[in-house]
């Protein structure tokens, strides 16, 4: 049995429904008088049945059957407005929960992302939210309303007489002992449940991006037997909640047999006995199945209420992870280019054993360093601490004079900016590309500007629908990424940038047409250069060569490149590139 029995944590809805209190208000009204309206069905059945029988004018008999009549086109009516209003509620509910969860998950350290794939991302954000969301909008209200008219069937059962009334209770209490007992049971399957799925949806994502080299390796049967091996667990588990969930079913229906049959035979004895009228007795024998019936939906929206649990569960549990980067509140990073300093900097992400370690490092504003060294040196590292991905485990990054660890991320990241060799082109407008869907609120001028301003100004002219063109992936060269990539730095306008081997996959002729781009890119600016190809460090202003971690060289590049003996003029005499020598 999962071992996971943490309570159900309905803040995570609450919180998100306290902007919809009118509307919640609203529905709730409606509701009560969409559930008042079935308690009139067997009370006017009564009537119809004993005016029959005393001989009662056709006119009396009409006027029963055609109060009957409006009475449930009236409540089938409603309940399609309850359905509509609970649906919108809902929908702008999940909405709001499924951005607060992708805002929090955004918010975590890279660490917490390298132990969650993408697909488990997804189930996260948008598989549990669904279920909540499909449950919510539809069966809550059910649920709400039919226990509203459980409750008013057994007062008006009560009223008619009371030991039916206490017989028919007594039943419908077994009913949803059974039922509630049951639903404990099974909600940690059923979390159980959405937990192989998460892990199923996320080895997919990671086959299907490595498709190309799973076929050209021949691993296409290893990737099936993975699929197999995720289905066979999600099947086990499926199995074992269908079973707990709907093991209940069986016990209230014998209890809802039970207390009907028991219902009509006390009625059988009280009619004979002169004590209820034969209409009476049938009122009450429909209201012991129409407490019945508000109970089976109960249990035929079950498991969508275990789903629905089992993922505010573990959205309450991704909120309660806490992001390790928390916002400083320390002065702005300032205007212009931005001096780097790293005190005593080691950072080993958390193993023990430093990447990096005792870097201490000085570059004015407006220094262009060129960082090289052999794989597994420390360089990648490096330029995530100047983006503070991570924080250092000892030692200090000062950007402008200032502690990262006293910045705002938002503030960061308008000052200091990155271009990596992995460019995101989104399946959206050239402009939301650029602008990252608004997250830069420039004009089109302002847009414009910066393709031409990289060499993308012939692109450009080619677009069908200019700035309004949709951009696929594939549609672009890597040169041509890489170029939309500084188009987009250019408009944040940054004091630092970072290129992390932004040219590595580039053969040389698209390399050397990016140099004009990268000048322009970096022109008044603080610049580090992460670089497996040596060519690319032509325009920089220092060389710095890590080893194992280390800071073995950092100087002028002119003058390292003219001292034979030193680290840089070896690396150039064996013309590294990859990080192995070519």
């Amino acid at each position: 049995m999962p071992a996971d029995h943490s309570p159900v944590d309905l803040r995570v809805l609450t919180r998100r429904l306290r902007p919809e209190r009118r509307s919640l208000v609203a529905l709730l009204l409606v509701l009560l008088v969409a559930m008042g309206l079935p308690l009139l069905g067997p009370l006017l059945i009564g009537r119809f049945v004993d005016a029959a029988l005393g001989g009662g004018s056709t006119h009396t008999l009409m006027r029963y059957a055609a109060l009957f009549l409006l009475a449930t086109l009236a409540g089938d009516g409603l309940q399609l407005l309850v359905t509509w209003l609970s649906v919108r509620l809902a929908w702008r509910v999940g909405n709001r929960l499924r951005t607060d969860l992708c805002r929090h998950a955004l918010s975590l350290d890279l660490a917490w992302h390298g132990d969650h794939s993408p697909g488990q991302l997804i189930e996260r954000i948008d598989g549990d939210v669904d279920a909540l969301t499909r449950f919510s909008s539809t069966a809550v209200l059910q649920l709400a309303g039919n226990a509203l008219l459980a409750v008013g069937t057994l007062v008006v059962a009560t009223l008619i007489d009371w030991r039916a009334g206490l017989l028919i209770g007594l039943a419908a209490g077994v009913a949803v002992a059974i039922l509630v007992r049951m639903r404990r049971i099974a909600v940690p399957y059923y979390d159980e449940e959405r937990e192989v799925q998460g892990r199923l949806y996320g080895d997919l994502e990671e086959r299907l991006g490595g498709l190309e080299d799973l076929r050209a390796n021949g691993a296409g049967a290893w990737a099936v037997h993975r699929l197999q091996h995720h289905s066979a667990a999600w099947w086990r588990t499926a199995r074992r909640a269908a079973v707990w969930g709907d093991g209940g079913l069986v016990g209230a229906s014998l209890a809802f047999s039970a207390g009907s049959v028991l219902t009509l035979g006390l009625g059988v004895w009280l009619n004979r006995s002169g004590q209820l009228s034969v209409g009476s007795v049938v009122a009450l024998f429909r209201f012991s199945q129409q407490v019945s019936d508000p109970l089976w939906q109960v249990s035929e929206q079950l498991s969508e209420l275990q789903k629905a649990a089992a993922g505010t569960r573990r959205a309450a549990r991704l909120f309660a992870t806490e992001p390790t980067l928390v916002d400083g509140s320390g002065p702005r990073l300032p205007d212009g280019p931005l001096a780097v300093d790293l005190d005593a900097v080691s950072f080993g992400y958390g193993t023990g054993h430093p990447v990096v370690a005792g870097l201490d490092l000085h570059l004015t504003p407006g220094t262009s360093l060129g960082v090289v060294g052999r794989t597994g040196s420390g360089k990648t590292t490096l330029g995530r601490l100047l983006l503070r991905m991570w924080d250092t485990e000892d030692g200090a990054v000062r950007v402008g004079g200032i502690d990262l660890r006293a910045t705002t991320a938002a503030d960061l990241r308008r000052r200091v900016a990155v271009v990596t060799q992995e460019v995101e082109v989104f399946r959206t407008t050239v402009r939301d590309n650029l602008t990252l869907f608004g997250a830069l609120d420039v004009s089109d001028d302002r847009l414009t500007e910066a393709l031409d301003a990289v060499g993308l100004g012939p692109w450009r002219a080619r677009l069908a629908r200019g700035l309004d063109t949709e951009l696929r992936g594939d549609e672009l060269s890597a040169g041509e990424a890489q170029l939309l990539a500084f188009a987009r730095v250019l408009l944040t306008d940054p004091g630092l940038v970072v290129l992390d081997e932004a040219s590595s996959r580039l053969d040389p002729v698209t390399e050397a047409g990016l140099a004009a781009a990268t000048a322009r890119l970096l022109a008044g600016r603080t610049a580090v250069v992460i670089a497996h190809r040596l060519s690319t460090l032509d325009t920089v202003n220092e060389i710095l060569v890590l080893e194992r971690g280390r800071i073995v060289e950092h100087g002028r590049r002119d003058d390292l490149a003219a001292d034979p003996n030193s680290h840089y003029a070896r690396l150039v005499s064996a013309g590294l590139t990859g990080g192995v020598p070519r």
